[in-house]
């Protein structure tokens, strides 16, 4: 009998699949395999080099450089050598007793609301939380840049959506007018650009229309506000806003989302957002982990002060070297060259030299308007900060990006701002 050596590597076998629905094979050949080979050179725009140990990594969202907290690893570890009660089962079906709940009232608390529910994802919370609280009677505002699963939310609650100008309340308050009272949906800091919403003239817009407004805290929670509780709580805003939804795999640097709810709601959202309904609650050692994690994310404040420090350093060296970063002001700085094959040789210019971002493109921004997001966090030394500035003076007369779309658009509404003056 012959022996396999399985020191060998196994060439991968040729697998038969039955035929494709046409309009399928169509739509993969026509949209997916063109652009794939005449605007990404045949291989995936979004995957560049392998980081090595010397690599900077901007490609994450660990804000506060919690990975690995030893109090965070004890709290898993602990719960998975000792805890063997739990029952995996569907979230809607979790008693007050279990620990999640724990979770989501400390988690409301902290931030200032009643109650709220921990999900599967920010994606995931967005969705359920707007599938249960609009329908096909409620016109639901959303900022133009609003995040991906808001915009779904949405379509799940098949109510009609409008967009409004990005970061633009009196056009929101003239959309308003015009189609009536509803929801109105923002994040707090926008996340391709890290825009920062002004968020005080929006709550006022909704009061005076007597709409109700989400804010998603994504890219605020755990770096903004006292103890990080957000940029509605640091603003004094918490009780005039109506909902608040997060990603958890942000600052928490975990695997879940969280919304708040008024109490009143909790078991009329329970029985209504499908999230909960038809997906598993989070594992007994992710609970106890962002348990943990909550409690090291309070007493960061002084990972929060380095973490702005770190933006305000590289945003104005970056200003002053003629990146186009006007869009944003927050720890998300987006380096927008505008079409992907542009944004690939960014790409590849700064991965020689180290320095890892991640490429984001349409579906996550418009077309031809694709972008290197370089992501701060609170653990950049100097010397990596230093490096991340040579590093950008280095590849500026190659790219110009003074000469980006970007740029010259801006440039342009300037001009025309001066002639009408």
């Amino acid at each position: 009998m012959q022996v396999l050596d399985r020191t060998l590597p196994i060439a991968p076998r040729a697998y038969l699949n039955p035929p494709l629905l046409p309009r399928l094979r169509e739509r993969f050949e026509q949209k997916f395999m063109e652009h794939w080979k005449t605007q990404w050179g045949g291989k995936p725009i979004l995957h560049g080099r392998n980081p090595g140990s010397n690599s900077i990594r901007l490609d994450g969202n660990d804000y506060l450089g919690i990975s690995g907290n030893p109090d965070i690893v004890r709290a898993q570890i602990a719960n998975l050598q000792h805890s063997n009660e739990s029952v995996i089962q569907s979230g809607v079906f979790l008693l007050d007793a279990h620990p999640c709940r724990t979770l989501e009232a400390s988690l409301a608390a902290w931030v200032g609301k009643e109650d709220g529910f921990v999900c599967q994802s920010g994606y995931s919370a967005n969705v359920g939380l707007l599938q249960a609280i609009a329908d096909d009677q409620t016109p639901v505002y959303l900022d133009s840049l609003a995040h991906t699963s808001l915009w779904e939310g949405v379509h799940a609650a098949r109510a009609p959506a409008y967009a409004f100008r990005h970061n633009d309340p009196a056009h929101l308050a003239r959309m308003i007018a015009r189609h009536g009272p509803g929801i109105v949906v923002v994040d707090s800091v926008y996340s391709t650009t890290g825009a920062l919403c002004p968020l005080v003239e929006m709550v006022e817009v909704v009061e005076q229309h007597g709409c109700t407004i989400l804010v998603d805290e994504s890219h605020s929670l755990g770096t903004h506000g006292p103890q990080g509780a957000g940029l509605c709580a640091e603003l004094g805003l918490t009780d005039r806003v109506h909902f608040i939804t997060a990603s958890l795999a942000k600052a928490f640097a975990g695997r879940a989302g969280f919304f708040t709810i008024p109490a009143e709601l909790r078991y009329y959202v329970l029985h209504n957002s499908y999230p909960n309904i038809f997906s598993s609650c989070l594992l007994p050692h992710e609970i106890a982990g962002l348990a943990a994690t909550l409690e090291v994310v309070r007493r960061s404040d002084a990972e929060r002060v380095r973490l702005h420090a770190n933006t305000r350093r590289l945003r104005a060296s970056l200003s002053s070297m003629g990146y186009p970063i006007h869009q944003g002001s927050q720890q998300i700085i987006a380096l927008e060259a505008g079409t992907e094959p542009a944004t690939a040789v960014l790409r590849d210019h700064l991965e020689e030299r180290q320095v890892f971002g991640a490429i984001f493109c349409a579906p996550a921004t418009s077309r031809n308007r694709a972008m290197v997001r370089l992501t701060l966090n609170a653990g950049l030394t100097g010397s990596e900060m230093d490096r991340i500035e040579q590093t950008a003076r280095e590849i500026a007369p190659i790219l110009k990006p003074w000469d980006w779309p970007i740029a010259r658009r801006a440039r342009a509404g300037a001009g025309a701002g001066q002639a009408g003056a």
